[in-house]
């Protein structure tokens, strides 16, 4: 059964002369638009805020990278809307990690699953400084302490920390430690739970792609209450 007519949500227009993507991811945008068709579709630019609040009902299509598809996410949490908007993607570089971890098409086939496609409930990752992770979240180096749920899995130093949504816990962690000699280090550790809590030296955060505003010296990722309703086409 296939679900509403999708509403396009485009993450950057393609006619503008300061275009930012490389002339392939470029060229792949303007085929995606052109399969959802002109009437469908809203330039918002990279990274929209309140500019999609008026499209945020039925089921939207977003194109674009990880951190435009994770802002669109954040105005649904802040209007309080996750339980009745669904979300299609369509990433127009398969480098995307959030199309990866839940094995959606690119380009054009993502413009058909989003017409045709049923609606998988996934968990949502939201952080404490009111963001929101779709993809992959990186820190590092670390050098502090990190808990998984009331687990300790770090004490001391480490190269980076990775995090992604995980289906039945909410979040997976994953350490990886300093080389040691001759290159050689700790295989990477991985834990599951529902928030990790990272206490270290300042260091980088990277949310989808985009490093936040200064290092920090704390840091929480935990699974929100709430779903993320995505269109998957599978039941």
């Amino acid at each position: 059964m296939s679900g509403p007519a999708p509403r396009s949500v485009a993450g950057a227009d393609t006619s503008a002369a300061d275009i930012q993507d490389d002339p392939s991811v470029a060229a792949e945008i303007v085929r995606i638009v052109d399969a959802a068709g002109p009437a469908a579709v809203l330039f918002v630019g990279r990274r929209p805020g309140k500019s999609v609040d008026t499209l945020l009902h039925g089921r939207l299509l977003v194109v674009g990278d990880d951190a435009d598809l994770a802002a669109v996410v954040l105005r649904l949490l802040r209007k309080d809307l996750l339980g009745s908007v669904e979300i299609a993607f369509a990433a127009p570089s398969r480098r995307s990690p959030f199309r990866l971890l839940w094995d959606l098409p690119s380009g054009v086939a993502a413009v058909r699953l989003a017409a045709e496609g049923e609606v998988d409930l996934v968990p949502l990752v939201r952080d404490d400084v009111g963001g929101v992770l779709v993809g992959v979240g990186y820190l590092g180096p670390v050098n502090g302490t990190v808990y998984v749920d009331e687990h300790r899995v770090l004490r001391g130093p480490a190269r980076r920390l990775q995090v992604v949504p995980h289906r039945e816990k909410g979040l997976e962690v994953t350490v990886t430690t300093r080389r040691g000699f001759a290159g050689f280090g700790g295989r990477p550790r991985i834990t599951n739970g529902r928030a990790v809590q990272i206490g270290t030296v300042p260091t980088t955060v990277v949310r989808d792609g985009v490093p936040y505003a200064r290092p920090m010296d704390r840091w929480t990722f935990y699974k929100h209450t709430e779903p993320l309703r995505l269109v998957r086409g599978l039941v």
